[in-house]
């Protein structure tokens, strides 16, 4: 019997080969239920930025929907990945990501479409200039194997964000009168809140990733 002669990598491609299988394995242990549930939450900010520029209450529901339904899976992502065991750096990578561009992408349509109160710019200018600020230092300290844990100000900075926001989604375009003006302060006080907690758990972060630089 003839025997089939198996194709042997040339010397040359061997390398760049064995890069391309190792980031395919790395991709496949990433996808788990958690991960998919993070991916979700990115897929959704496209259709959620595409409602702002249709200002009809229908759009603005649907909006507010699908960002609830973001933080549904920015909560289960990280209760299934511990109580599945399906912790993973791909997941530690990926679930702040998302968190910023989530909320980033609001904030800069909120903007665009004025649906930020009378000076709100300013809070969302705080919140964005503190998210680059962690990001960059997470990195910094992920590099040296040094962990940056959330801290209870930063649960309550999310919960400010994830109450200012979809209010202020709806505030000016579903309602009117008196509720659209306490709705408009009520975004605008968590918002505040938000970027008051920011500075907060920013300086809290920033203190103890630097006595790391000076290493």
């Amino acid at each position: 019997m003839k025997q089939t002669k198996h194709f042997k990598t040339p010397q040359r491609l061997q390398k760049p080969v064995g890069a391309v299988r190792q980031t395919i394995k790395t991709v496949r242990r990433g996808v788990n239920i958690p991960n998919v549930l993070t991916l979700i939450r990115i897929w959704a900010i496209p259709v959620i930025v595409t409602t702002f520029f249709f200002p009809t209450p229908l759009w603005a529901w649907t909006g507010v929907v699908l960002f609830a339904i973001a933080g549904i899976t920015d909560y289960m992502d990280g209760y299934l990945a511990r109580h599945l065991n399906q912790l993973s750096r791909f997941g530690r990578v990926l679930d702040p990501i998302a968190d910023k561009l989530l909320v980033g992408a609001i904030l800069l349509m909120l903007a665009h479409t004025g649906r930020l109160p009378y000076y709100g710019i300013i809070p969302a200018v705080i919140i964005m200039c503190r998210e680059i600020l962690v990001s960059g230092l997470r990195e910094f300290l992920a590099e040296i194997k040094v962990g940056c844990p959330v801290t209870r100000l930063a649960k309550w900075k999310t919960a400010c964000q994830m109450t200012a926001l979809p209010v202020l989604m709806v505030a000016d375009v579903r309602f009117s009168g008196v509720f659209s003006t306490f709705l408009t302060i009520l975004g605008s006080v968590a918002l505040w809140g938000a970027a008051l907690l920011t500075v907060m758990t920013g300086y809290d972060y920033w203190k103890s990733g630097r006595k790391y630089m000076d290493e």
